[in-house]
């Protein structure tokens, strides 16, 4: 099976940017959708971003047009471009097969002044 592993979190101010990174020990096609997911303190976690084989990308309201997700296949790995970070996109952020999967530690992202 294939692990993801999650990478690129910190702190960052309010109105900043961050690549978060999910790397696959094994070929990325063999999933057929990967996810980017978060879950912040006190909520449940939640799908913000997802592509597929092919390209295609969906993504939450709460990102869309602030956050890209893409994947470079060549090193199997899968990205999440953030942008114009706000206080309330802190949270543990995970990459996961969205057809389910198990979850790996995900990478604290903190944004604050």
């Amino acid at each position: 099976q294939v692990r993801l592993v999650e990478s690129g979190g910190g702190l960052v101010q309010p109105g900043g940017s961050l690549r978060l990174s999910c790397a696959a020990s094994g070929s990325i096609f063999s999933i057929d959708v990967i996810g980017w997911y978060r879950r912040a303190p006190g909520r449940s976690r939640e799908l913000l971003a997802a592509i597929n084989t092919g390209g295609m990308t969906n993504y939450a309201d709460s990102v869309e047009g602030r956050f890209t997700i893409s994947r470079d296949n060549a090193k199997n790995t899968v990205y999440l471009q953030m942008n114009s970070l706000k206080v309330e996109d802190t949270a543990v952020y995970y990459c996961n097969n969205v057809r389910g999967g198990p979850w790996g530690q995900g990478t604290q992202v903190t944004v604050s002044s």
